[in-house]
């Protein structure tokens, strides 16, 4: 099937062009535009879609790969977005558009658990949690708000970490040995794959004191909805009360409100 052109994304900003324009900067964001259209582009498209010799494409890649702002597959050596420009992309929409479609999803969730819940992404190695609404119940998990935690250590963290491939795993973390932020945390890679192998199996992830002595959580992937975005919803709870029967009960819940977030942001 003959592949369609490389075309409708030359956009413009605001004002006039400049008046001593960086012709390379400008190629290297009319690239980056184009990944926002494309899942992944492949140094041919990128030559092609900047009538540019393909050293020169190669050169631009290489230098966004460098900042992060592109990765490279290591098998079909194609070009997808990098570490650095999802997270750029996360930042703007968790400022913007998330909390406030979360806000009303969030509020009934910890009412009807009496749970505090949390909408978090990765970045990087890290979970960022963009949206919370606190427990209504006078012992109760505080909001981590606008915190970040390893994702190893989390159950947001690891149902996020589940989604990734193999390859990605590797890349991100490239040494075996992972720093505990307690007791029951897990330490190696080894020890993470064969969790997120369980995690892709039950659907959800959980973390008992595994990030904070006395606090249990679990979570749910929210259903990517055609907006490329990795999100995961979590209700965290003192440990001595969450019981298997309560995980069951908060992974229903979660499942329900992550469909009804998706389709608030897709």
């Amino acid at each position: 099937m003959q592949k369609p052109p490389l075309a409708g994304i030359e956009r413009e900003g605001n004002g006039k062009p400049p008046q001593y324009p960086i012709e390379s900067v400008d190629k290297a964001l009319r690239l980056l535009l184009l990944l926002g259209e494309r899942s992944e582009i492949r140094l041919t498209d990128a030559s092609e879609y900047l009538h540019v010799a393909s050293s020169t494409a190669h050169r631009l890649l290489s230098m966004l790969q460098y900042r992060g702002f592109v990765r490279q597959d290591p098998i079909s050596r194609a070009y997808q977005p990098g570490p650095s420009l999802t997270s750029v992309a996360f930042a703007v929409h968790s400022r913007m558009d998330i909390p406030r479609a979360a806000a009303p999803i969030l509020r009934r969730l910890a009412d009807s658990l009496q749970e505090t819940v949390h909408v978090g992404m990765l970045d990087g190695r890290l979970v960022r949690f963009i949206a919370a609404i606190e427990s209504p119940s006078a012992v109760r998990v505080i909001s981590r708000l606008g915190g970040t935690r390893p994702a190893h250590c989390t159950s947001t963290g690891k149902v996020l970490l589940a989604g990734l491939s193999a390859d990605e795993l590797d890349e991100l973390y490239p040494d075996p040995h992972l720093e505990p932020l307690t007791e029951h945390s897990v330490r190696t890679l080894d020890e993470l794959r064969a969790q997120l192998a369980e995690v892709r199996k039950n659907g959800f992830a959980t973390s008992r004191e595994e990030s904070e002595v006395g606090v249990a959580s679990v979570a749910v992937a929210v259903p990517d909805g055609g907006s490329r975005m990795r999100l995961a919803l979590n209700a965290s709870a003192p440990s001595y009360r969450f019981r298997p029967s309560d995980v069951r009960k908060a992974c229903s819940a979660l499942t329900d409100a992550a469909a009804e977030l998706a389709d608030n942001i897709g």
